[in-house]
């Protein structure tokens, strides 16, 4: 992995009588987005967190805390953090498969985080067998391990030159769809407006380019800071008008004719050099609040 990554968890992949020592990588962070601390207004200082008795509303020192599970209202069984340790499994550090399955068979409903998994320099015959042997076969692997202090199951599908391995939420953490969809109506699409709808569709198919995707909450985060920093006001954004069309078929007529006559091309398309320079004025911005966050910091005042 590229110097700079610390690996979050090193172990060994086991799949029948072969193992190989490998290393789970984080695949995706949010330490790169623009974070806020609570601020007490009237002095600018910034507001420390303390706990208090919910009834006498005195202070509790972090050494008088413990955990406690609600059997009532205002009725707790008290569990001490030792207690609480003494139930994680102890882990053997192996992660390891219990089957293959057809990838087909996966909903990506259970998944939770990613994880770029790598092999260690001795175990890399072992790791590219198991890799290809996967991708000609069309399967994914269900693994199991004690991964952060918890008995995890673990997605692992192939991913370029090596494995990604997705910890996956459990059955009782998922909802059912069938509360959510209880109150779908039962209606039957047909004829032009079906056909509309496929046009649609068809003159609007692309790629899957992530690079394409920008965060515009983000980028206007950035904005704000930065607009602060100058101290200068943000324009106010216009206001957004939402169509409420009266009838669907005009609505699907109107829409085609729009992607037929090319009407909606007017707008310049997203490339991935667009993105990745949209990407680089947003981190140019937090970039630029960052610094000044430094220069405001009282071990910079007192240097100068």
């Amino acid at each position: 992995m590229a110097t700079g990554h610390r690996a979050q968890w090193k172990g060994f992949l086991k799949f029948g009588q072969v193992s190989c020592g490998i290393a789970l990588y984080t695949a995706a962070s949010t330490s790169e987005r623009i974070t806020f601390n609570t601020i007490n207004k009237a002095s600018g200082n910034r507001v420390s967190r303390i706990f208090i008795d919910s009834e006498t509303e005195d202070p509790v020192p972090k050494e008088k805390q413990t955990k406690g599970f609600e059997i009532d209202n205002g009725q707790y069984i008290i569990i001490d953090p030792e207690e609480v340790a003494a139930t994680i499994p102890e882990s053997n550090k192996t992660l390891e498969i219990e089957a293959f399955i057809p990838c087909s068979e996966v909903d990506d409903v259970y998944f939770d985080k990613p994880y770029y998994l790598t092999p260690d320099k001795a175990g890399g015959d072992a790791f590219v067998a198991l890799r290809e042997a996967m991708k000609k076969s069309k399967v994914v692997a269900i693994a199991r391990a004690v991964l952060f202090r918890r008995v995890r199951a673990v997605l692992i599908r192939p991913h370029g030159k090596g494995l990604i391995a997705t910890t996956m939420n459990y059955d009782y953490e998922v909802r059912s769809s069938t509360k959510a969809f209880e109150e779908m109506p039962k209606l039957k699409i047909e004829g032009e407006m079906l056909d509309l709808a496929k046009h649609i569709i068809a003159t609007k198919k692309g790629e899957f380019n992530p690079a394409t995707f920008d965060d515009r909450y983000e980028a206007a985060l950035g904005e704000l800071v930065k607009a602060k920093m100058e101290g200068r006001s943000l324009p106010k954004p216009k206001k957004v008008e939402v169509s409420n069309p009266n009838n669907l078929l005009a609505a699907l007529r109107e829409s085609a004719g729009l992607l037929k006559t090319g009407a909606t091309e007017s707008k310049p398309k997203r490339t991935a050099a667009n993105a990745n320079q949209g990407a680089g004025r947003q981190r140019a911005t937090r970039g630029t609040a960052s610094k000044a966050a430094a220069a405001r910091s009282p071990a910079h005042r007192k240097a100068s």
